[in-house]
């Protein structure tokens, strides 16, 4: 049993073909490449293209993540659908060129997706490093990053990876495209902690970047506008738990956030 979706080039380029053996006879630079999963870029007429190719990852991790009170990613599918339900409720992401699926077992399940490349984009982690970001960028970056995240509860995704490195911005007119979404969710109203998650992901990512109470209240004020909650309990959750993954990556308390 399989499922696959092409667009061009690549239903030019693999018609009448096994696109599985296709997929993995890919090669080019290499993101990351873990027992499962293998990320990496290469180019097909002319274009840059970003290929995620799972393999099974075997009962033994479905069983650990489930003691851990986690969903397994067992493939591409999550990613596909996330992008799909993205696009519908208009949030800018990565274009889907091709997603495949074969095998029910879901731990020998084999999948892929391919997406084409941002190219040009920094994300914002580097756009902010690379220094001289006037204020009224600042304030557009945050305006966008908060309509983003709202826009996706909102749709009921969770993104469970939710840093500002996983947002790129058009240098031509300032458009925020969210990528990484192997990890998303996707529900009817996304829970309480995992909303909470996903904005303390972009709070903690965002802590070292001289933030002031007017740049937070300015996120939270797209975030409802959205049809999220917006309350004294969630921001306190979402405080906490920033703080908190500060303090364990970097050993120390966050800076303090100014007037």
């Amino acid at each position: 049993m399989s499922e696959i979706f092409l667009d061009e080039p690549f239903a030019s380029l693999w018609r009448g073909k096994d696109v599985f053996n296709e997929v993995a006879l890919l090669s080019g630079e290499e993101y990351r490449r873990v027992k499962s999963r293998r990320t990496f870029r290469c180019e097909a007429a002319g274009r840059g293209f970003f290929i995620k190719h799972h393999l099974g990852i075997g009962w033994k991790e479905i069983g650990k993540d489930l003691l851990q009170f986690k969903k397994p990613v067992t493939g591409a599918r999550g990613e596909f659908r996330a992008i799909r339900r993205l696009e519908k409720c208009g949030v800018p992401t990565m274009k889907c060129a091709g997603f495949g699926e074969r095998f029910f077992n879901p731990a020998a399940k084999e999948s892929f997706i391919i997406t084409c490349e941002l190219a040009g984009m920094p994300n914002l982690e580097d756009f902010f490093a690379a220094g001289n970001v006037d204020l009224l960028t600042r304030r557009d970056i945050i305006r966008r990053l908060g309509q983003s995240v709202g826009k996706m509860h909102a749709a009921g995704v969770n993104h469970r990876d939710c840093y500002i490195c996983h947002f790129l911005r058009s240098p031509e007119n300032g458009t925020l495209h969210v990528i990484d979404l192997h990890r998303a969710q996707i529900r009817k109203k996304v829970p309480f902690r995992y909303a909470v998650k996903d904005v303390a992901g972009i709070l903690f990512s965002a802590l070292d970047l001289s933030l002031t109470y007017r740049d937070i209240a300015l996120f939270y004020r797209e975030y409802k506008k959205a049809g999220n909650r917006d309350t004294a309990a969630f921001r306190k959750a979402v405080w906490k738990t920033a703080h908190k993954l500060y303090f364990k990556e970097h050993g120390k308390t966050a800076p303090p956030v100014t007037k």
